[in-house]
């Protein structure tokens, strides 16, 4: 495909969306993703097996499960979603197919059916991928009865007659015999891999994906990335059609970017991610998975959890001074710059301080104070003034990362692990000099004073990595 150009955009960072789920019925979506009749925007259709290979491995999963006594469901086969920008749409869509298939097919070497839809308002471009977790054998596996073989009604092999014999002395409904010299069991397909079920392999697939779908978006920040759980952010989970969960995944959401703006504000505020990270997984995840252990998932006591996680943090950062004005002696525009963005980042912090420390508490304070019944009309001029406060704090926590987008950084996190390693940088140049500088007064040997060069060679270095850092990383998603 012809990589587009585009101009430069001022646009949010957005994560790739690549999720998978297991298949029972492996015909009967394939039939759904596949059909025009079922799909109303349906553009393409790619298979790398034909339905006889289908067929055979649901009757044989099903099979072996059968086989297995085991609970639940029987997983036939499994399949990844993958959202893909819109600027997709420009591309032939049977080779955007092909592309994407063959990539799966050549890296993990089985069979696939895909399909590339719109939904229904055509505000999401995806593919799915259906894929085997088995490989077919060279030859298939017959096992022929060197003796009679008896089955009893749960497919379950028993070793004699008599254990399947009913009271009348027939065979009991349901049950099978298999005579010598007869096939009772045959294979087609390897077993599972079981690689195919684990986390790794989900985040290597994002990781695999969303690469091949930046190698086609020429501005780099247009390109997507993967989430990184391991950060300080929570992913928002995505909706989807007809979900029966709408409202509580949104309430959840709501919790999440609550988590997300706090953390912003503690990184500006100078705390350090170490922290942050320990807070998350101490408050958040070490809790939630206790509360899971205890009383299963309870969709309320997440979001609880998640609120109070978000105020210890808050605690932290009212107790934090805020780090002072970064100064620099040397003449080095690229640095200036970064230490100009972080004074707008603090000052903007300071705003959002005061607004949480004191113009909120005051205007709670006489709200509690303004009692009787004479006095409705201040305490809903009061609560008016509350609300408006509260709106004014989230849309300016919401607009903390705008400031840092339009010079190419996609979060806070990313911009603060970059100007921490300028300063890094900048402090040793300081030192070097210094160090030059003393020997020079010692009349020892002297050396060539550090260059200035190449000091401003490596924080564009480290700008350019953090404007474009976490692609590789595994991840959410923060999600969009």
């Amino acid at each position: 495909m012809r990589t587009p150009q585009y101009g430069r955009k001022d646009t949010m960072a957005r994560h790739s969306f690549i999720q998978m789920s297991k298949l029972p019925n492996v015909k009967g979506r394939i039939s759904y993703i596949t059909s025009k009749a079922k799909q109303e925007n349906l553009y393409a259709t790619y298979r790398t097996a034909d339905n006889t290979f289908w067929n055979n491995l649901a009757r044989e999963s099903q099979q072996e499960f059968k086989r297995s006594g085991t609970t639940g469901k029987c997983i036939e086969a499994r399949e990844l979603i993958i959202a893909l920008p819109e600027l997709y749409t420009k591309f032939d869509p049977d080779k955007v197919l092909k592309d994407f298939t063959d990539l799966f097919r050549k890296r993990y070497g089985v069979e696939c059916v895909s399909a590339l839809h719109h939904n229904k308002r055509k505000t999401n471009y995806h593919i799915h991928l259906i894929f085997s977790e088995r490989k077919l054998l060279p030859e298939p596996d017959v096992k022929v009865a060197t003796r009679s073989v008896f089955f009893d009604e749960a497919g379950q092999r028993v070793r004699t007659k008599k254990e399947i014999t009913g009271e009348d002395g027939q065979i009991r409904k349901g049950c099978t015999v298999i005579k010598k010299g007869e096939t009772y069991e045959s294979h087609l397909f390897t077993t599972k891999d079981e690689r195919f079920k684990s986390e790794p392999f989900l985040d290597e697939v994002k990781q695999v994906y969303t690469a091949h779908i930046n190698r086609h978006i020429a501005d780099p920040e247009q390109q997507l990335k993967v989430f990184d759980k391991n950060g300080v952010y929570l992913p928002t989970k995505k909706i989807g059609k007809n979900n029966p969960r709408e409202e509580e995944i949104k309430a959840d959401n709501a919790a999440r970017q609550e988590w997300n703006r706090t953390a912003d504000m503690a990184l500006i505020t100078g705390i350090s991610e170490e922290t942050i990270l320990e807070v998350k997984q101490t408050q958040i995840h070490e809790k939630v998975s206790q509360s899971i252990r205890d009383s299963g998932w309870l969709p309320n006591l997440f979001r609880s959890i998640v609120s109070k996680a978000k105020d210890f943090l808050q605690n932290l950062i009212r107790e934090k001074d805020m780090p002072p004005k970064p100064t620099l002696d040397i003449d080095m525009a690229e640095f200036r710059h970064m230490r100009n963005l972080m004074i707008k980042l603090q000052d903007k912090a300071k705003e959002i301080k005061h607004l949480q420390d004191k113009v909120l508490p005051d205007l709670k304070q006489q709200l509690a104070e303004t009692k009787g019944i004479f006095k409705g009309k201040e305490r809903k001029a009061l609560e008016a003034q509350i609300q408006q406060t509260e709106r004014e704090i989230a849309d300016k926590l919401d607009k903390i990362p705008d400031t840092l987008k339009a010079d190419g950084y996609p979060d806070v996190q990313a911009f603060m692990d970059t100007f921490r390693k300028m300063e890094g940088v900048v402090e040793q140049y300081n030192r070097d000099l210094a160090r030059w500088e003393q020997q020079v007064q010692e009349k020892e040997k002297t050396q060539r004073p550090p260059e200035k060069e190449s000091v401003r060679d490596r924080l564009r270095q480290l700008q350019a990595e953090g404007k474009q850092q976490r692609t590789r990383k595994k991840s959410q998603d923060r999600e969009r």
